[in-house]
């Protein structure tokens, strides 16, 4: 048989994926580890290691290769391993910006001095300080609920930080508990539950990856007497938006077990509304019920922050394209909001929008300089911010853009903010983003001191992961982040 150039350089395409997946498989148990044993979390750029496939792995270091420097596992490996044996603490180390941190202290370090330089604090504290852990109970179990019950499993560990514990409901049905069970299992955008969910109808519990969960049924937010079923000092998380304000959601401080509650939506009054990485510093001890603002707050505070403080706002206008949602009628029927009767699967709906106001209570420096709009349209998730902005100096558009790209790798938000320059995204690619923005960098326009800066994200997992964000800044368990910033 005759040998080409061409196989011959196929038969080297294939041995040279062959080697990389090889590494992928090794550093799967490394993670795991790592995870289990010490309580440490490891990701590239945010994007985690944890619980990934081969291929995820690979494509995760591909990523860190098109936006940074060239990441190989030949890079990401060894120092895995090398912090395996240092046993550490419980931290969160993003490898990308640990290897970039090592390339640019120079060749003359070890592996193993550069580690201990970098995460000196947890380095050989294995075992002498554990996270405190907090019980959280779920009230209400839509779509906001369901994706906090599989994130806060997927964070479950060895039951250290925060801790499902249980879920409140109304009964629907004497099957109700499977259905929910089977809700939580499947789900039409975001997919199949990441593991194995177990079902107890005599101890109406639910089983997730090894995490218990106590379904209750209740009427009401005050009548639950939570530790008879071993919880205490929990944190309520209401996702319901039945109550806004903080007479409302106070009745849930009422129940034994109970000592603080987060709202998933914005608040009324005085409530604090917290987008964390922004003003989740200010959270006190004496803040019972705190709310973790709107999704589209969440998504344009953090884009909005690094250009103010940047480049300055003047003014400008925020109008959000939403994907529809439960409030609005799936065929044309009463609604007593306006234009929210019209079928949402047929029509884009002209609706209001609270988040550019809410803007102001997590950046009060743009308190009356915003206003917006939004329009409901016929997706089930993922949604984009357009940002119109008058700045108080002119920007280059390209020179905006790579400002913005090494905010989300290196800056203080790089954990909410996110970056796509490619002329191919369309919403769908954001499904299951983590981030609670990302800007769109092919879509940026700019003229002078006017700016128009499109930003997408996931309106429902990326904000639920900001919600956890808050949660851990309430409780106080999240771990020391590395490299720090």
């Amino acid at each position: 048989m005759t040998t080409t150039p061409q196989s011959t350089a196929a038969d080297e395409h294939l041995a040279e994926w062959a080697d990389r997946q090889a590494k992928a498989e090794a550093m799967i148990p490394v993670v795991g580890r790592l995870y289990r044993e010490y309580g440490v979390v490891t990701s590239i750029h945010g994007r985690t290691l944890l619980g990934q496939s081969p291929t995820d792995v690979l494509k995760a270091h591909r990523f860190a290769r098109r936006v940074d420097i060239e990441l190989t596992l030949d890079d990401t490996l060894p120092m895995l391993e090398a912090l395996t044996a240092l046993q550490p603490g419980p931290a969160s180390v993003d490898i990308a910006r640990l290897h970039r941190r090592r390339l640019e202290a120079g060749e003359g370090v070890s592996l193993e001095d550069f580690l201990r330089s970098e995460l000196g604090d947890v380095i050989g504290k294995h075992g002498d300080s554990e996270l405190p852990s907090t019980d959280v109970i779920l009230y209400g179990f839509g779509r906001i609920g369901r994706l906090l019950a599989r994130i806060l499993v997927e964070h479950a560990g060895t039951g250290q930080g925060l801790r499902l514990r249980a879920i409140v409901v109304r009964k629907g049905a004497d099957n109700d508990l499977s259905k929910r069970a089977s809700l939580l299992r499947r789900d039409s955008v975001h997919g199949s539950f990441a593991g194995t969910i177990t079902v107890d109808e005599e101890a109406n519990t639910i089983l997730a990856n090894g995490t218990l969960i106590q379904v209750i049924y209740s009427d009401s937010p005050s009548s639950v007497d939570y530790t008879q079923y071993g919880i205490k000092d929990a944190v309520v998380v209401d996702n319901t938006g039945r109550w806004r304000d903080e007479e409302g959601l106070s009745q849930h401080l009422q129940c034994p077990g109970v000592s603080r509650v987060l709202l998933t939506a914005p608040g009324k009054g005085d409530l604090p509304n917290i987008v964390s990485g922004i003003n989740d510093a200010m959270i006190g001890t004496d803040d019972k019920v705190v709310t973790a603002a709107s999704c589209t707050t969440n998504a344009i505070v953090p884009a909005l922050k690094v250009i103010n403080d940047e480049y300055g706002v003047i003014g400008g206008h925020i109008e959000t394209v939403h994907s529809f949602t439960n409030d609005q009628n799936l065929i044309d029927n009463f609604h007593k909001g306006e234009r929210r009767g019209r079928s949402a699967a047929l029509n884009m709906v002209l609706t209001e929008t609270g988040a550019a106001k809410a803007v102001a209570k997590a950046l009060p420096e743009l308190e009356g300089k915003l206003t917006g709009n939004s329009v409901r349209v016929p997706t089930p998730n993922v949604s984009m911010a357009i940002l119109n902005l008058t700045l108080e100096k002119p920007v280059e558009r390209d020179t905006l853009n790579d400002f913005l790209r090494e905010a989300s790798l290196y800056g203080d938000l790089h954990k909410q903010l996110d970056y796509i320059d490619s002329p191919e995204v369309v919403s769908t690619d954001f499904v299951g983003n983590r981030h609670a923005g990302i800007v769109d960098g092919r879509a940026t326009i700019t003229a002078g001191d006017r700016l128009v800066l499109y930003v997408w994200y996931d309106n429902e997992f990326g904000y639920s992961c900001q919600v956890v964000r808050v949660l851990e800044e309430m409780s106080k368990v999240h771990p020391p982040a590395f490299p720090a910033v």
